[in-house]
């Protein structure tokens, strides 16, 4: 998803890469390859992602952190889940549609905030943030998003965008990045709260894979900087961003806050008593701490399509007929 020239937008800004691109980078950037067999499921995409990437953009995208213990078992805990289907219900009209922080969206669906996405395909985060919104779902966009906040905005001006915000060390770039989303008609503030630090992915690291040069934050950089510096240099995360420190947060903006990467019922419990708007219990994909409990803009809106199909059929098959009525009734767990 991405340019490998800088841009003159302000905001942040792409910079020569120090990673491999892709063996087929000239087959991505002039038009997507029209695959043999049609994709009819996520798997199929993610197979074909790893046929057409590089190793190292692949290890990135799907590897965990340490021995990817978390990463795999997030997707064994998804296998468990059985559905206990109800019948003898009208299931003519299916309604997908629901309401996030009071805006309404086709489904509860939403794309979780992920780096980067110029590395697999030239129109990057705008890619994604036009799929979204041509699928009515909301897109959080990330720190470190490799297109221009503005640009993200100018090319999905009608879709429902939230921001992630990793915390940084320097308390007025964190205040200067809250009003400019907050300008730009982003609709809430999601913190990342799990990443005091780094995860140890050790792939990256056998790879060699230095993202740090690949964003600058043009528009925030001080004006006595001249030379350019790794985005990370720059604007460390505030390892010492703690719960007392959200009632700043909130002083500044009236964006919704809420909490990303929340596990224990204990952190859930203070989030409430720290007055934010919701939590999205996450462990990172598997990507920060290893052993903790498992909780292209045609193919992202492929992707999304099919997931609402198969949302859809799951409520019909299961007799609902509104996200209301889905209930825990509906799931248990297999013991394999």
């Amino acid at each position: 998803m991405f340019p490998t020239t800088s841009s003159s937008e302000p905001g942040f800004q792409q910079l020569p890469l120090n990673t491999t691109l892709p063996r087929d980078w000239k087959t991505l950037t002039s038009g997507p390859e029209i695959p043999e067999m049609p994709l009819v499921c996520l798997t199929d995409f993610q197979a074909y992602a790893q046929k057409h990437l590089s190793k190292s953009t692949w290890d990135y995208i799907e590897g965990g952190a340490d021995e990817c213990f978390t990463r795999d078992d997030n997707i064994t805990a998804f296998k468990r889940i059985r559905l206990r289907p109800r019948y003898l219900k009208d299931v003519q009209e299916v309604d997908t549609r629901t309401t996030v922080q009071g805006e309404e969206i086709t489904a509860p669906i939403c794309i979780s905030p992920t780096g980067f996405h110029c590395l697999v395909w030239p129109d990057g985060e705008m890619s994604t943030a036009r799929a979204a919104q041509a699928a009515g779902i909301c897109y959080i966009t990330s720190t470190y998003a490799s297109c221009a906040l503005e640009d993200i905005v100018a090319t999905a001006p009608r879709g429902l965008r939230w921001f992630q915000l990793y915390m940084q060390s320097d308390k007025q770039l964190n205040k200067q990045l809250v009003q400019k989303v907050e300008s730009l008609g982003f609709k809430a503030l999601v913190i990342t709260v799990d990443v005091p630090k780094l995860g140890n992915r050790r792939q990256d690291i056998q790879n060699q894979l230095d993202l740090k040069m690949n964003l600058l934050l043009k528009d925030l950089r001080s004006t006595k900087e001249r030379n350019p510096m790794p985005y990370f240099q720059m604007f460390p995360i505030d390892a010492s961003f703690c719960w007392n420190d959200l009632s700043w947060l909130q002083s500044i903006t009236r964006l919704p806050i809420i909490l990303k990467g929340i596990l224990t019922k204990e952190d859930a419990e203070l989030a409430v008593k720290h007055n934010v708007h919701g939590i999205i219990v996450s462990n990172h994909g598997g990507r920060q701490l290893d052993d903790v409990l498992a909780s292209g803009e045609y193919g992202v809106e492929e992707v999304l399509n099919i997931i609402k199909n198969e949302f859809h059929t799951s409520m019909a098959l299961t007799g609902c007929r509104s996200v209301a009525e889905i209930n825990q009734d509906l799931i248990q767990f297999s013991r394999l």
